[in-house]
């Protein structure tokens, strides 16, 4: 969907709003990126997680999803040679722990959410990798107990932090020096210990001056008698250092082998959050599940613009069922434009894979592209009028708009002469319809009303107005021709009874320009109306002939050719599941569903998505179908020959 459309339909709006339910910032970045489908079976495995993760929240509201905040760019660190810090290792652990509690989280969850909880099963804990991390890192350092040289070391500068500190007490506590001590503290500087000393006494002690008070009254003082002290426990820290250093190496050593399956726990761990975002935007909206269609017909009952809340006066409204245009009229402010922007930014949000604010018994259909043009086009970097950047947009769309589109038109034909205005307007109309395309559209010109009352596949509407309060209604009537209102409103507000007579008068009596506006209408309808359904038919027909000239396996279930990785349903048993092994001579696959394995035949199976569209290119299937156990005997059986280690498959 172009970007043009989208600002108009403040479908980025939405977007912001989504992201804000997301944990992390790559998810946010995601969501932002999050463009609708057009493909049928994608929408509807996005809607299905949508659904089912609802489901999820309804019965728990704490997810374990991880926070990777932090965790970008850590597998690019050990790329580049470069050891983990603590912290970053904490983050590592973090995320590890976070999948176990995931999968434990959704082991329960199977047969309330099957689809959802399945993305659990590709995610690693790596046990060996986290009890090393909790073994060696703890409160954000490297723990003495993480080698043995590490542990010796730290006794040993313990025991003389002890022996400085000891005669450093004795120092401050000693009679001689007690009056010329600021404070009976012990403090470090540069790493070394220091008293502190009252500056005029400074020549009265044997040591070295490290630092100065700001008011100039105390000076930081290093006794001669430890000075020697304190540089053995110089040189047993640099050696800490070099100890600590070989640990965060063996431990960011085990990071970097386990680099692809800890992405591919991020991207799972992303992916959650993906989607339970939509889930929990679902709930706050109190929106629902809708039906959908191929067959180009959308109907939605008491429809709200998500952007409005629960104040919007529902919205009831079709298409494509007994005509493929309707056209809108109504008094300015009356909720026209509200009305086609909430069907077209609907259609975008369901075609995200995201719920909308609908009733039981709303159904979408999936549009190629939903084109709109809406509001004040004015362009004063480009010096277009409001009129001339209308129609610039709207050439691009009668350039690409094709049967399968959606065309949403706000004020058609407004901003320049009304004859002109009307006549360009219904050229443009006819032009899309013959086209193929479903339109939208708003207008001010009665001939454009009576134009789609005579024109086969158009329809009228018009929006709801009260003439005792002046107020709109906003409630969308299909079927019926509006009014402006204009000389209505003027009476209510008090203009003189001779204006409106002779307004009355211009307006339906004078005969000439009513005989003339009526027949011409009439007549080009007249004429086109065949015409247009036979280029109607031919744009549609030339679309539906696409397909076929590539005949893939999906339109002839009976003869389907399964892949592994296939996301099928089942139908004997009721779910669906994942194709793990190739047809063999009766014609039966192997489908794992959760960590079941089942045979059934192809007669039976029902492709849902293609694993093309479920896992990326050169995805390890091992990753699904084998258990953790034999993964990591293949793992070791790779690297070196095993004397009695073997790998079990489950036979069928």
């Amino acid at each position: 969907m172009n970007t043009q459309t989208t600002n108009m339909l403040e479908y980025k709006k939405i977007k912001e709003i989504l992201g804000g339910y997301a944990i992390n910032e790559v998810t946010k970045q995601m969501i932002e990126k999050q463009e609708p489908s057009a493909s049928l079976p994608i929408i509807q495995s996005w809607m299905t997680d949508t659904t089912e993760a609802r489901l999820v929240l309804e019965k728990s509201v704490s997810v374990p999803i991880a926070n990777l905040n932090g965790l970008e760019h850590i597998l690019e660190i050990t790329n580049k040679g470069l050891n983990l810090s603590p912290d970053q290792l904490t983050l590592v652990y973090g995320l590890l722990e976070n999948v176990s509690r995931m999968q434990k989280f959704m082991k329960d969850k199977e047969f309330l959410a099957p689809a959802v909880s399945s993305y659990a099963y590709s995610m690693l804990d790596l046990p060996e990798l986290k009890d090393e991390i909790c073994r060696c890192i703890r409160n954000g350092r490297v723990e003495d107990h993480a080698s043995k040289s590490l542990l010796k070391t730290r006794k040993k500068i313990a025991v003389m932090e002890e022996r400085i500190k000891s005669k450093l007490d004795n120092i401050l506590k000693s009679a001689a020096y007690r009056d010329m001590m600021q404070d009976q503290i012990i403090s470090m500087r540069d790493g070394r210990y220091v008293i502190p000393v009252k500056s005029k006494f400074k020549r009265n002690i044997d040591g070295q001056i490290l630092d100065r008070s700001s008011s100039g009254s105390t000076v930081f003082m290093e006794p001669n008698d430890i000075r020697k002290l304190q540089t053995e426990i110089s040189m047993l820290r640099a050696e800490e250092e070099i100890e600590i250093s070989k640990v965060l190496s063996v431990l960011t050593g085990m990071v970097a082998g386990y680099e692809r399956e800890l992405g591919i726990n991020i991207e799972g761990m992303v992916h959650y959050d993906f989607i339970f975002a939509k889930a929990k935007y679902s709930k706050f909206l109190n929106a629902a599940n809708v039906e959908l269609n191929e067959h180009y017909k959308i109907k939605i009952v008491n429809g709200r613009h998500p952007l409005l809340g629960e104040k919007c006066v529902p919205l009831n409204f079709s298409l494509g069922e007994t005509y493929q245009a309707l056209v809108i009229t109504g008094p300015n402010t009356g909720g026209k434009t509200v009305a086609i922007k909430t069907v077209g930014l609907l259609s975008t949000m369901v075609q995200s894979g995201l719920h909308v604010p609908v009733d039981k018994g709303s159904e979408f259909t999936v549009f190629r592209q939903i084109f709109a043009d809406i509001g004040d086009g004015q362009s004063i970097e480009q010096s277009l009028s409001t009129f001339s950047s209308h129609i610039t947009n709207i050439i691009s769309i009668l350039k690409e708009a094709g049967p399968q589109d959606l065309i949403i038109l706000d004020e058609l034909g407004a901003g320049t002469d009304p004859a002109e205005g009307m006549g360009l307007a219904v050229a443009i109309l006819e032009k899309l319809y013959s086209q193929g395309s479903m339109i939208l559209a708003t207008t001010h010109y009665s001939e454009i009303k009576e134009f789609a009352e005579v024109t086969k596949g158009f329809e009228n509407g018009s929006m709801e107005f009260d003439l005792e309060t002046l107020q709109p209604l906003y409630r969308l009537i299909i079927g019926k021709a509006g009014k402006s209102q204009a000389l209505s409103i003027a009476l209510k507000l008090g203009m003189s009874t001779e204006v409106i007579n002779r307004a009355q008068e211009i307006t339906y009596t004078e005969e000439v320009y009513q005989h003339v506006d009526k027949s011409n209408t009439k007549m080009l309808s007249t004429t086109t109306d065949n015409t247009l359904q036979k280029l109607r038919e031919n744009a549609q027909s030339k679309m539906k002939k696409k397909p076929q000239e590539k005949p893939t396996s999906i339109q002839n279930e009976q003869d389907e050719v399964y892949q592994i990785g296939d996301r099928v349903y089942a139908s004997s048993l009721k779910t669906a599941g994942i194709i793990c092994e190739l047809e063999n001579t009766q014609g039966e696959y192997v489908v794992l569903t959760g960590e079941t394995k089942h045979l059934v035949h192809k007669k039976r199976l029902k492709l849902h998505i293609r694993s093309e569209m479920l896992y990326p290119d050169n995805y390890d299937m091992d990753i699904v179908f084998e258990t953790k156990e034999n993964r990591k005997k293949d793992k070791l059986m790779n690297k070196r020959h095993i004397d009695g280690l073997t790998i079990d498959k489950e036979n069928m």
